[in-house]
């Protein structure tokens, strides 16, 4: 997984040809933690058609602001530089993000 901060941000996602799958978490976030392993093998089973990438909103915090992201676990989910989809909390799960990584592709 790409790690993402303020200077690649728009060059790895906004300008990025591929949809891109942004995980916004924290090193004190345990539902965060949990889920890394399996996005992660969720990354390199989309790895030929979406990126994916993370950001470390304690050390991101402006980047964190300027998205809008009030809390972790959050993924944002982009496709030709456009947010088209936002899942954040409780609603965070791994099927959750297969379907949207699915819904992505389907827009291509």
């Amino acid at each position: 997984m790409l790690v993402i901060d303020k200077e690649n941000f728009e060059s790895e996602v906004i300008d990025s040809e591929q949809p891109v799958i942004v995980d916004l978490w924290g090193p004190q976030c345990g539902p965060c933690l949990a889920l890394m392993p399996d996005v992660e093998a969720l990354a390199k089973e989309y790895s030929r058609k979406v990126k994916f990438g993370k950001v470390n909103v304690m050390e991101n915090r402006r980047l964190a602001i300027a998205l809008k992201v009030m809390g972790v676990p959050t993924f944002l989910f982009y496709s030709k530089g456009e947010r088209k989809e936002t899942i954040t909390g409780d609603d965070v799960t791994i099927e959750a993000i297969r379907a949207g990584a699915e819904r992505l592709l389907s827009h291509q």
